[in-house]
């Protein structure tokens, strides 16, 4: 699994597998996360990604995450110990794979948001993520 982040020196690529850092890639092309079809009225609202019925949104509240299965009509608190966020990307081939970025690391979780592990990498300040093939 790799991730494609856009931060304030280019895009970079990270490998979820084992935290490598590529880039940053000259001239790459960075391919947003897919927002949901409507943005949800969520107050305090950092970015929102989601893919089928889950979508997933940094808030500027503690707990920094909210994560809902049902299209955004109710939303559990998600993300307990991670730092202020800037960006979040949920995996449109699994949508329990999601990427959460504080201001220069990311962290990864493989089960809808329940549990998160950060990687090892610091990069220049994040501005974006997303799922890269």
């Amino acid at each position: 699994m790799r991730a494609s982040v856009l931060t304030e020196d280019g895009v970079y690529l990270v490998d979820l597998d084992d935290g490598s850092v590529l880039g940053p890639a000259a001239g790459a092309d960075f391919d947003a996360a897919p927002e949901p079809p409507s943005r949800p009225a969520l107050p305090r609202l950092v970015a929102v990604s989601g893919a089928g019925s889950t979508v997933a949104a940094v808030v500027d509240t503690r707990p920094p995450l909210v994560v809902s299965h049902d299209a955004g009509r109710t939303w559990r608190e998600s993300g307990r110990g991670l730092p202020p966020g800037r960006a979040v990307a949920v995996s449109a081939e699994n949508p329990d794979h999601m990427l959460y970025a504080a201001a220069d690391r990311l962290y990864v979780s493989e089960d809808g948001g329940r549990f998160w592990r950060s990687l090892d990498a610091e990069l220049p300040e994040i501005q974006a993520v997303a799922w890269a093939d």
